[in-house]
């Protein structure tokens, strides 16, 4: 299957949307290379030193793990988080908009417009703070799915080929 890759200008680049397909097209790209993935079990992260930082953040710390996270955020991402703990997040969120709502219907009663400048002030920095953040993520996930392909070439011994 060949992936069709769209120019970006340098404005579209830094994008959200490109971010999320650049990771998804790497873990794609990582799930049609990676044929037989118990060959990643009792491979240690800590050989390719671009890895050695996510090693904590895997219960198993081999590549195979790390090989089931990147798919699972790739899911993620596309189908959305599901179960029980997206439902109750689902409910938090709707809380605090219920609770937002009810605010900020009371201070416009209030008349209170200055609060509402500062929140929708505190509220586009929250937004540029966390998207900031998930695009960095996102990067990093990317490399590290592009380090685990070039990883699983090298230990079957196709290092070479397709780089």
């Amino acid at each position: 299957m060949m992936m069709m890759q769209l120019m970006e200008t340098p404005n579209q680049k830094n994008s959200l949307f490109n971010a999320m397909n650049r990771f998804i097209g790497a873990v794609n790209n990582m799930d049609q290379t990676v044929m037989v993935p118990n060959l990643l079990r009792d491979v240690p992260l800590d050989e390719e030193r671009e890895m050695s930082s996510v090693k904590s953040d895997v219960d198993e710390g081999d590549m195979y793990s790390y090989y089931q996270l990147l798919k699972s955020i790739r899911r993620d991402i596309e189908w959305g988080v599901r179960g029980a703990a997206a439902d109750e997040k689902r409910k938090e969120s709707m809380e605090i908009i219920r609770r937002n709502s009810s605010v900020s219907a009371s201070s416009s009663v209030s008349g209170s417009s200055e609060e509402d400048e500062e929140d929708d002030e505190d509220l586009a920095k929250q937004f540029q703070y966390h998207l900031t953040g998930l695009q960095e993520v996102l990067s990093k996930l990317t490399q590290q799915a592009n380090c685990l392909t070039k990883r699983y070439k090298q230990e079957i011994g196709i290092g070479g080929w397709g780089q």
